[in-house]
């Protein structure tokens, strides 16, 4: 088959739920981080659910993938029903956690960045928290969503570590990982740089800090 990339390497498991769900409270530990369990509850099952692509790509029979953000903004915005519109905002916290935990560097390259992820993804889940607040449903999940929006950056960084413990890959790219600090104020990408022996310097003007 030829040689493989150290990138491709891949971790089998037998449970993949189990597995995201020990991952996650792994780093949550080691990263001394703050997470209501029902929010990290929410996360694994979200991961476990988008790693299959069925469920992660949208197929209308004319179109299949990931529609932009801003599009599915969109559609919350032009939504003919509280229900559809809630629908949208979950969908698009979720898709962005998901692509900025996981594939975080793929959009480098991209037209928006992880930055942009991070903002469409807090204001959707927080917009979803004070929309459901007060009916059967936010009962349930309002302060999952308002965590979730509160703690997204955080969440970010602990996918960033699940996905790095599963390539089983030490190396990083300094200038994407300084480039992500600042954009994001990433606690976790500044840790890596000094671990490098680089010092960040003061934060950036303007540059929110999580």
């Amino acid at each position: 088959m030829g040689d493989r990339s150290k990138h491709d390497r891949v971790v089998p498991v037998h449970n993949l739920r189990d597995y995201f769900r020990t991952s996650i409270d792994d780093v949550v530990a080691k990263q001394g981080v703050e997470l209501d369990p029902h929010a990290a509850h929410y996360v694994v099952n979200l991961i476990t659910l988008f790693s299959r692509s069925e469920e992660l790509y949208e197929d209308d029979g004319e179109f299949y993938g990931l529609k932009p953000l801003a599009l599915m903004l969109a559609d919350a915005a032009d939504a003919p029903s509280p229900e559809v519109r809630n629908h949208s905002l979950q969908r698009i916290g979720d898709v962005a956690l998901f692509i900025g935990g996981f594939f975080m560097e793929s959009l480098a390259s991209k037209a928006v960045d992880v930055d942009y992820y991070i903002y469409m993804g807090e204001n959707a889940y927080g917009s979803l928290s004070e929309e459901v607040r007060g009916t059967f449903r936010g009962k349930v999940f309002a302060d999952v969503y308002k965590e979730l929006a509160a703690k997204f950056q955080i969440l970010i960084d602990v996918l960033n570590e699940v996905r790095d413990g599963a390539r089983k890959e030490s190396d990083i790219d300094l200038l994407r990982t300084y480039e992500i600090w600042l954009k994001t104020g990433s606690r976790r990408a500044e840790n890596l740089l000094r671990q490098q022996g680089i010092v960040p310097f003061s934060d950036p003007k303007g540059m929110r800090r999580h």
